[in-house]
């Protein structure tokens, strides 16, 4: 056991998190190639990457689907997942820091803190998973490490705790001072390696005087690193490395370094900050589940019950494989796992080693380790599997709400099976895609989290062999109401054709059901007296009612939000019946509907927006011009809150709309709202 124990010290679960275009994929390419897993260096313009290895991607040149890779550094195995940047695949992002220790944020040394970078920060503070910043592409124009440093204090608020200062600027970037070592690193054009040397003599000053800033910084911060500098007025460098990484791993302060990842410059230092100061499995809390609805808590020992997490389940043609992180005992090949979460158990075919589109079989996996199993079919990602005989459901990752729909349809009709087989093949190993059939419209929807992500849905369904799709707009399901009632609307149903015969008479009012428009629901009554229509036939004709109710006289929507009254009527002795009285109610309904006066429903939704203070006016006018309503407004830190009732219809590509209008920083939820009018159409000229 202590052996397995010394070894979860040398294990780094990270991921890599940033805006789109910010580095995280090129980054991930030279910590491959530094490390020697790979001998040539990949590059997204060319489509050589090595996590970017979907055909989409590639094409793209953006990273859609979250890639594992493993590596070895100083002694360390590193399990490293390269993350999107876009914000439709943010559930990417969102299921591999639910299994992460630690990770490593890259900013642009550019544009500083970018949208998306706030938002995955956010998701990492949530997890409370511990960060390294890197600033990355100090080789371009503009590129200045002081404001990128300063955006990152001011827009995601951490104590940065800046470890380097560039040597040279822009193109003239050759390397950086460590100012923990106080030395220098210098990489020389077209090779990987660092030149270590003195502080340049016209950066000494300069050096010095970060040094010492960071030095008070981390003593403020750091109990022990307080005491010494008190005694001694400065910090050793051992003193200063262990105060950075505590203060990492109590997410207190934030190490940031820079470098050029395209030209190879800083990726070795960016290594050595990763096994210095991001956490272990062992040094992080153990992993809280439930069983028979007592918690419980499963700390990194390869000799407890076996217990881990799917996060990742990719269902291609050549097999399926479902990606776990084990948080605690061990797993060999042939073994049985349960899932708590339905009961089920399976049999673990093979285990492997993941290096994006590669894998080495295993024989066995411990905890702290991330691999993929072959052989399970029914394992979803946010499934627990565990020792069947010591259950323990741990919690799933949360699955973000779908915002955006389309209706998806084979285009041809012999396609219909495989078009089923190929969505639920999607929604299988990306949760965050629903696929529901609407009842009313009869059309197939695909949900996601924005018009990209359904895009890029739909090209894999083309791109694996499936059936041609016809993609559009779904249609939103429309209502007819009453807005005028009529009263005393007769109605004899009599039909003779040999036999026994059909009669039934009844006179019928129709009315609103509610004052305000919109009102929804259908009541029916009756104030028959004299048992001129007996209570079994009451029945009836309130049954052929509700049947009226499927088609409304002015498109055939069905119709809701009005009160029908049976005020008198009539029977036959012999030709009286249930099913007369039923086709009564239906047709005398259909008749006073006719006389009425009708109005279209459209369905609307209470749309809750969350901006920046600087784009409420452009959000408001966009809301504005889709006929939204606005009923709230309020500030909460630092963002303005905007609820309003918009026409579902209107908020078809409102995801992508907020995006542009807000930098990619607004969000915005839903919910049902009911039905509203319609606006009538323009009376033809």
């Amino acid at each position: 056991m202590r052996t397995y124990l010394r070894t979860l010290t040398t294990v780094r679960n990270l991921g890599i998190l940033a805006h789109v275009d910010a580095g995280k994929t090129t980054v991930t390419e030279r910590i491959l190639y530094a490390t020697g897993t790979t001998h040539k260096r990949g590059e997204v313009h060319d489509g050589t990457t090595v996590t970017d290895f979907d055909p989409q991607e590639r094409d793209r040149g953006i990273t859609i689907f979250a890639a594992a890779v493993s590596c070895a550094w100083d002694g360390h195995r590193i399990n490293l997942i390269d993350t999107p940047g876009h914000v439709d695949f943010a559930d990417e992002v969102e299921r591999s820091l639910r299994v992460l220790d630690g990770a490593i944020a890259v900013f642009d040394a550019v544009a500083g803190v970018e949208p998306q970078s706030e938002s995955v920060w956010r998701q990492a503070d949530r997890h409370g998973v511990p960060r390294i910043a890197f600033v990355n592409k100090l080789d371009r124009a503009g590129a200045d490490l002081d404001r990128a440093v300063a955006s990152i204090r001011e827009r995601l608020h951490p104590v940065p705790l800046v470890v380097q200062l560039p040597i040279g600027a822009e193109g003239g970037f050759t390397g950086v001072v460590d100012l923990v070592r106080m030395r220098s690193l210098v990489w020389a054009d077209g090779d990987g390696t660092a030149v270590e040397g003195p502080v340049p003599q016209e950066l000494g000053e300069e050096a010095s005087r970060r040094r010492r800033s960071l030095e008070e910084t981390v003593a403020e911060l750091h109990p022990a690193a307080l005491e010494e500098f008190c005694d001694q007025e400065t910090l050793s460098a051992a003193t200063l490395a262990s105060a950075l990484r505590d203060l990492t791993r109590t997410g207190d302060g934030v190490v940031v370094l820079c470098g050029s990842a395209y030209r190879n410059r800083g990726v070795e230092p960016l290594l050595d900050a990763v096994v210095a100061y991001l956490p272990s499995p062992l040094d992080v809390p153990a992993v809280r589940g439930v069983h028979d609805g007592t918690e419980q808590w499963r700390a990194a020992d390869p000799e407890a019950p076996f217990a881990s997490l799917a996060f990742k389940v990719n269902a291609g043609s050549t097999g399926r494989l479902t990606y776990v992180r084990v948080y605690s005992g061990t797993i060999e090949k042939g073994d049985t796992v349960g899932d708590p979460g339905t009961g089920r158990t399976e049999r673990v075919a093979r285990i492997l080693r993941v290096t994006a589109d590669r894998h080495a079989q295993l024989d066995r996996a411990v905890a702290g380790d991330i691999v993929a199993l072959a052989g399970l079919k029914s394992a979803r990602a946010g499934s627990t599997l565990c020792d069947p005989g010591a259950p323990l459901l741990l919690e799933p990752p949360v699955v973000a709400e779908p915002v955006v729909s389309v209706a998806v349809e084979a285009r041809r009709s012999t396609d219909t099976g495989r078009l089923a087989t190929a969505l639920a093949r999607l929604a299988e190993e990306d949760p965050s895609l629903v696929v529901r059939t609407d009842g009313e419209t009869g059309q197939t929807v695909l949900s996601g989290m924005g018009e990209l992500h359904l895009e890029v849905a739909v090209e894999k369904i083309r791109r694996d062999g499936g059936p041609e799709v016809t993609v559009g707009r779904p249609r939103v399901a429309h209502r007819e109401t009453v807005v005028r009632g009529v009263s005393g609307l007769v109605h004899r149903h009599v039909k003779q054709d040999g036999g026994a015969g059909q009669f039934a008479h009844v006179v019928l009012d129709v009315e609103p059901l509610g004052a305000e428009a919109g009102v929804t629901g259908f009541e029916f009554r009756s104030v028959v007296v004299g048992g001129r229509v007996p209570q079994e036939y009451v029945r009836a004709v309130e049954a052929g009612c509700r049947d009226a109710l499927a088609e409304g006289p002015l498109q055939g929507h069905p119709v809701t939000g009005l009160r029908v009254t049976l005020t008198d009527g009539s029977t036959h002795v012999k030709d009286s019946s249930d099913m007369a009285f039923r086709t009564a109610g239906r047709l005398g309904l259909r008749e006073a509907l006719r006389a009425c006066a009708m109005a279209l429903l459209e369905p609307v939704a209470e749309v809750t927006v969350t901006v920046p203070e600087d784009a409420v006016g452009g959000v408001l006018g966009d809301l504005a011009a889709r006929r939204g309503r606005v009923t709230g407004s309020e500030s909460r830190g630092g963002a303005a809150v905007l609820t309003a009732t918009v026409p579902l219809a209107e908020l078809f590509g409102y995801a992508t709309r907020l995006r542009s209008r807000t930098q990619g920083r607004g969000t915005f939820t839903t919910r049902p709202a009911g039905y509203a009018p319609a606006p009538q159409p323009a009376p033809a000229r």
